[in-house]
């Protein structure tokens, strides 16, 4: 999978390192689509970076951090948030692994691994805030940039907005006056009206077209939404496959917009939230 470590002096540190920077980016890809994995054990992490295992993973509706669909995950310790936490504390029981490889003595190892560790956070840092400043319209973004998103997460978790809409939308009124398809994702809009002044302020300098095409490749118009996987699952338990292709087709081109299906973009009524998912899903 990493055949340049073995062009290294130090060939299995560098399959370490080569691995941690693959997961870090991996974490920071799931949680810019909302993608909450649910059941990070180590043994459904894999060496070379995808993700694998999908039992009860989820794609959130409405934002919140600490957001849990694995009904097994009582205390949150796979919530949306903690994945990149959780991504270290496998990385380092995979580096444990290879301490014998690393070094002859123990604590020469150890050192070594400790210190590709340590670069772990600093790669998932730049990944995620590369991936979320683009799905707000920025590229070349820096450090002075990431308040712009942690606000806009935080009015988001407080207005209980759905994930993916809410970005979606932001998309759709980067041209325009009318903020209407932004602001009625959120239970309280005049939070989002003062954020979307300053975000409009952060863009003024930037090309439009350039804006749009950043956010239209990081903000999915469809993703494989709890209720319509559900409602896929149902219907195939009594025998009719045609909700399953339909869902599928739509997902083939989750970055188009796709006439016909708006339908397939609609958060869940009430009625329709799932809010546990299933090591069978």
């Amino acid at each position: 999978l990493y055949p340049e470590a073995r062009e290294s002096d130090k060939p299995y540190r560098e399959l370490l390192r080569l691995v941690v920077e693959r997961q870090a980016k991996l974490i920071a890809h799931w949680m810019q689509l909302g993608f909450i994995h649910g059941v990070m054990n180590t043994d459904n992490m894999n060496i070379s970076g995808e993700t694998i295992d999908y039992g009860p993973c989820a794609f959130m509706d409405a934002y919140h951090p600490q957001k849990t669909f694995s009904s097994i995950d009582h205390q949150g310790r796979y919530s949306f948030s903690n994945q990149a936490p959780i991504g270290h504390w496998n990385l380092t029981r995979f580096a444990e692994t290879l301490l014998p490889l690393l070094d002859a003595d123990q604590e020469a190892a150890v050192a070594e691994a400790e210190e590709v560790l340590s670069d772990y956070s600093e790669i998932f840092k730049h990944a995620l805030q590369e991936r979320f400043l683009a799905k707000i319209g920025v590229s070349n973004g820096t450090d002075t940039d990431w308040p712009l998103v942690e606000s806009l997460l935080s009015n988001m978790a407080q207005g209980q907005a759905d994930f993916t809409l809410v970005f979606r939308h932001l998309t759709t009124v980067l041209r325009t006056e009318d903020d209407g398809g932004v602001t009625r994702q959120f239970n309280d809009p005049a939070p989002m009206k003062d954020w979307l002044g300053r975000w409009r302020g952060r863009l003024s300098d930037v090309d439009p077209e350039v804006a749009e095409r950043l956010m239209r490749g990081a903000n999915p118009v469809f993703i494989p939404r709890n209720h319509r996987v559900e409602e896929a699952i149902r219907a195939g338990y009594a025998g009719d496959f045609e909700p399953f292709h339909r869902l599928h087709r739509v997902l083939q081109r989750p970055f188009d917009e796709q006439p016909g299906f708006e339908g397939y973009e609609n958060a869940p009524n009430a009625e329709e939230e799932v809010t546990a998912t299933f090591c069978g899903t």
